[in-house]
């Protein structure tokens, strides 16, 4: 098509954000007010910010934009004279003419941009707006105060609209939004802009930071909330992440190796907790896999414990018996006559089991080679005192892990006791 076409309509179309953006950059359909585009960093949320303001200024004569950004030379060097800016986005036949000592663009169509910072909130009463672009809102200071001074002055035109654009932190700002039902949030990852970034740049940060809180957010556009009363912390798991495990004076990087069961309810219910953990030369518990699977049956789940004991040379099975321990040790002996399993009986709840061994965490005993998701959620989950607010029905695999650093570190001290003398 493309050499079909003349010079200038070669040029055209390669300008043409509809033809040239990815899905996830797109506007969204429908009657909406505020669209928020919340991905990892590189995925192209400020082209798309800018290459959406170039839309309405193209279109609406009469539109009036608000550029928000952190800082006032914040949203100059980014949102309009960055390398994916407004000034970079416009065609040669439509670019507009930045006066930086009035804070405006103006389209040779009348429509007008004005540049403000978020840590001058108050600069946005008085002005009224038809649509409005707040970049990386969850840097802002004042960030409260800064967006409801902007949406109090989106009152021009038939249906005034912001999109807003960041990295997801959990700030209350962006807290408030995703969970505002009349906000559209569109999601991403770093990767999906692969095309676009230096070579081998995603291998090198998913090696480097995969699966950890950091690359979770910065990379993948998660939103990672810490909930109060937790008995694990994001921060505390990152502080005891390693990447390798040290070996000890005579060599041996592990001393003792085990894999703890956290078998389903049913057949075919939740989660089949199976986490590897090992003690290591130094004296320090290392969490160095998480085996879990689901939806499977008692002899699928029983084939992936007897996977992980071989892969990881297990010295013991630990496995919780309370739903029918008799066919809990059955199904492992049957996957593997071999395997050294230990039934375990829990006389106390998850949450009551767990504390221990949060306190081990606090006094650095226990360590993360390397970063476990679906786990590290799990854990994050269990509140102090009782209950459980992570993802899933049921903390499978935080109570495997549970199990495999008591039988560790704890054993039969695991019940701390008083006695007066």
């Amino acid at each position: 098509m493309l050499r079909q076409l003349k010079e200038a309509g070669r040029e055209r179309i390669s300008r043409e954000w509809d033809w040239l953006a990815r899905p996830g950059q797109k506007a969204p359909g429908g009657d909406w007010r505020i669209w928020l585009m919340m991905a990892g960093r590189g995925f192209g949320k400020t082209r798309a910010g800018a290459e959406w303001v170039r839309g309405i200024a193209e279109a609406h004569p009469g539109a009036r934009i608000a550029l928000v950004g952190a800082t006032l030379g914040e949203a100059r060097r980014v949102m309009v004279e960055g390398a994916s800016g407004l000034l970079a986005v416009a065609p040669w036949w439509c670019r507009p003419v930045f006066a930086p000592a009035l804070r405006k663009l103006t389209w040779p169509n009348g429509a007008v941009a004005t540049l403000f910072g978020a840590a001058e909130p108050e600069s946005l009463r008085g002005p009224q707006f038809s649509h409005g672009w707040a970049d990386e809102i969850a840097k802002w200071p004042f960030a409260l105060g800064a967006w409801d001074n902007l949406m109090m002055a989106m009152r021009l035109g038939k249906r005034p609209r912001v999109m807003a654009t960041t990295t997801p932190r959990p700030v209350a700002l962006v807290r408030r939004l995703v969970a505002d039902g009349d906000v559209i949030v569109t999601r991403g990852r770093t990767a999906d802009n692969r095309a676009n970034l230096a070579e081998g740049f995603v291998e090198a940060m998913e090696r480097s930071y995969g699966g950890t809180r950091l690359g979770r957010q910065e990379l993948d556009g998660e939103l990672i909330e810490e909930v109060e009363g937790a008995l694990w912390s994001r921060d505390l798991i990152e502080r005891c992440r390693v990447a390798h495990v040290p070996g000890g004076p005579d060599g041996t990087a592990l001393h003792r190796v085990v894999v703890a069961v956290d078998p389903p309810a049913s057949a075919h219910g939740d989660a089949c907790g199976i986490v590897v953990a090992g003690v290591g030369g130094d004296g320090r518990a290392y969490v160095i896999a998480d085996a879990s699977v689901e939806g499977c049956s008692p002899e699928q789940w029983a084939r992936a414990v007897a996977a992980a004991a071989l892969v990881h040379g297990a010295d013991k099975v630990v496995a919780e018996a309370n739903n029918g321990g008799a066919m809990v040790e059955s199904v492992l002996r049957a996957a593997d006559a071999m395997l050294p399993v230990k039934l375990v009986h829990a006389s106390r709840g998850k949450v009551a089991r767990a504390e221990p061994v949060a306190a081990l965490y606090e006094a650095g005993r226990v360590a993360h080679r390397g970063a476990f998701a679906r786990l590290e959620d799990e854990m994050c989950g269990l509140l102090a005192g009782g209950g459980y607010v992570g993802p899933g029905r049921s903390p499978d695999r935080a109570d495997a892990l549970v199990w495999a650093l008591t039988e560790l570190m704890l054993g039969r001290r695991g019940e701390a006791r008083v006695r007066g003398l």
